[in-house]
């Protein structure tokens, strides 16, 4: 007979593990008994009122290998008190959006005391990380069994616990009858068609199915650029007509794509319910370190650490650093053009086939290089920003953002600059523009997609054969399905993905003109991504947590401001051209001056559509500003009766004083 396993036999009939603790494998019993109390404890006693239950019990243990692992869940009235705690958003009766409270839980859309799918599940396992991110010491001044980890009032014991070691990971479990569901309606048959964006962000948050349906509206839009450039190909490129109607196009679809966009978003992320959330006041950040303090906002003690210092810690270390790797970048791109110069003298010496083959290898080796340099600068850029010691997550986020985004221009466009501007060879310019392009198009899809599923494809294997020669004595699906996941490489979000798009979005708008079919392979790569990305979300990483978001963040910012530097290069290369040169044979300052004041007049109109095109539907600023108006109301209503009830509680006891 099949032993169950013990983790699910428990009082809570209702009961779904959420969320896998994975603790080190020499971690004390007293530490795994102080942690297990304080995640079960009420919320009242400073504990996160969660179930906590081992994956396996005694005999299990001695059976199969003895892992640490937990399970984490939580009743539904807890997880209805969790979201009203976090301030999710759902769906009224009368369809609007408000936030959820337990005590108005009825008026919602869709809610039963006996239906379980009113939270999805990316909810619940988000409002359990949040409860387990806000478990604090209250008077323990270490981890029990760890002299070494120090606690103080108000820390958070998660993080302490993962800096520590003793905690290995903590990640959410997969649903795979769900997971099966998305699969078939997602990526399994290479069609043409939406996605489900939806079905994305109920499986997996609002952030990631922003960064999908960011990557499908690019898609859409890049369509009308392919099209133009396809037959604009034919003909050549020093035409100057069709060389400038191809670059007023380019602008005024870089501006509008990104206008257009936030708007569609502002429609999703109010039907989703985060584009009303409230923020509130950030946590400080996992690494963040000073010496203990009470912070002046909160009242709450926390570590303090002086700005003065992050601010030598970034320019007298940070900036000289990303500095020196821009050099180191201009340099390695200086050894590019003498292979180049190499390539093409051997080319005109010999001129066989072969040798015009050679003329591509540069190009090739070039871009490869580009690549392993943007990783490696990743790495470095992770760290110097980690040391910088930001308090805030989203400070953290955009000094390393920015860090990245500086080098992988100059590193991916400095040569294309160069040779337009400097060595103005408009067929280099083309050649290297294609080579760069697909090269890391390819590259990325290899890296970032194939080599990661084919490795945990083996790793499947070799597991499912472990747990094969062990059914016959237990029903091991949890086991299984948990070890498997526990191996999966972690998801460390969308900011590759964004990167990716961002340099694709470069090529095309800085120097298609030049090379029309830019737009084409994107096109092409970009329906591949959506089922490779696809893949690498389902099947190569684990689950990630859900995040609430209500945009794609800094990266609008970072396409508005390279739409702009568009305009700038597109004129230039306008300019450059013979055709306007023939126009001004005896002044070129007059021909300066001519594209310096076109150039200026195309961003006021960029400026003029990016005002004029509003950032919310005006449908969706009416049900804003209404519920607006219903907060203040309801504020003024509150402070109206609580004013009622001081005069009420004055007069008594003023009454009580007259009494003899």
């Amino acid at each position: 007979m099949k032993v169950t396993l013990s983790a699910l036999d428990t009082h809570e009939s209702s009961f779904t593990p959420l969320v896998i603790i994975e603790l080190a494998q020499d971690v004390k019993e007293e530490t795994k008994e102080w942690l297990k109390n304080r995640i079960i404890t009420k919320k009242k006693d400073g504990g996160a009122q969660l179930l906590f239950r081992p994956l396996l019990n005694k005999y299990e243990k001695e059976t199969l290998e003895n892992q640490n692992l937990y399970l984490v869940g939580a009743s539904k009235i807890r997880l209805l008190l969790g979201a009203e705690a976090v301030g999710l958003v759902k769906e009224c009766n009368d369809n609007t959006m408000r936030a959820f409270t337990y005590g108005t839980r009825h008026n919602f859309k869709d809610f039963d005391d006996d239906n379980d799918d009113f939270l999805s599940m990316a909810e619940r396992q988000f409002i359990i990380k949040h409860e387990l991110e806000n478990l604090r010491a209250r008077d323990e001044k270490m981890i029990p069994g760890y002299p070494q980890a120090k606690l103080y009032p108000g820390k958070s014991l998660l993080r302490r616990l993962l800096t520590s070691g003793i905690v290995a990971q903590v990640f959410p479990l997969h649903d795979n009858e769900a997971l099966k569901k998305l699969e078939d309606a997602w990526y399994t048959r290479f069609t043409l068609k939406f996605q489900p964006i939806d079905r994305i962000r109920g499986y997996f948050g609002e952030t990631i199915a922003l960064y999908f349906g960011f990557l499908e509206y690019f898609t859409f839009a890049l369509i009308p650029m392919a099209i133009i450039g396809l037959p604009y190909y034919l003909f050549a490129w020093e035409d100057y007509d069709k060389y400038v109607i191809f670059a007023s196009f380019n602008l005024i679809w870089s501006t509008v794509i990104l206008e257009v966009w936030k708007r569609g978003c502002a429609s999703m992320t109010y039907r989703w319910g985060t584009l009303v959330m409230k923020r509130k006041f950030e946590e400080p950040r996992p690494g963040y370190h000073g010496v203990l303090g009470v912070n002046a906002v909160t009242g709450r003690e926390e570590p303090l650490y002086p700005s003065y210092k992050r601010q030598l810690r970034i320019y007298l270390v940070s900036l000289p650093f990303v500095c020196l790797c821009l050099y180191f970048s201009l340099f390695v791109m200086m050894i590019y053009f003498d292979m180049e110069a190499w390539a093409l003298g051997l080319h005109e010496d010999s001129g066989s086939e072969w040798t015009s083959i050679l003329l591509y290898v540069p190009s090739i080796i070039y871009a490869i290089v580009i690549e392993v340099m943007n990783r490696l600068y990743r790495y470095a850029a992770e760290f110097l920003t980690s040391w910088e010691n930001h308090r805030l997550e989203s400070a953290y986020q955009n000094h390393l953002i920015l860090k990245v985004l500086v080098f992988n221009f100059l590193n991916c466009f400095a040569s294309l600059f160069y040779i337009a501007f400097v060595l103005r060879d408009m067929k280099l310019l083309r050649q290297s523009l294609a080579t760069l392009l697909i090269t890391s198009q390819i590259l990325n899809q290899i890296v970032e997609s194939l080599l990661p599923y084919w490795l945990q494809k083996k790793h499947h294997v070799r597991v499912k054969k472990k747990v094969e020669a062990l059914k016959a004595d237990i029903d091991a699906t949890l086991y299984e399905q948990v070890v498997l996941e526990k191996e999966m490489g972690t998801y460390l979000g969308t900011f590759d993905d964004y990167l990716e798009l961002f340099l694709q979005f470069g090529y095309v708008s800085l120097f298609s003109c030049v090379y029309p079919l830019a737009a084409a392979f994107a096109v092409l790569n970009n329906l591949t991504e959506v089922n490779s990305d696809a893949l690498k979300m389902c099947r190569v990483f684990k689950r990630p947590f859900s995040e609430p978001s209500a945009s794609i963040g800094v990266w609008q910012l970072a396409f508005e401001t390279m739409s702009v530097i568009s305009v700038v290069t597109n004129c230039a290369l306008i300019g450059m051209s013979p055709q306007v040169n023939a126009l001004f044979p005896e002044s070129k300052t007059d021909l300066i001056l001519i594209v310096v004041a076109v150039e200026h007049m195309l961003l006021a109109l960029k400026f003029i559509l990016a005002f004029a095109i509003p950032d919310k539907p005006r449908h969706i600023q009416m049900k804003l500003a209404r519920l607006e108006f219903e907060s203040l109301e309801a504020l003024k209503q509150q402070q109206m009766k609580l004013t009622a009830e001081n005069l009420k509680e004055e007069c008594r006891e003023g009454g009580k004083e007259k009494a003899p």
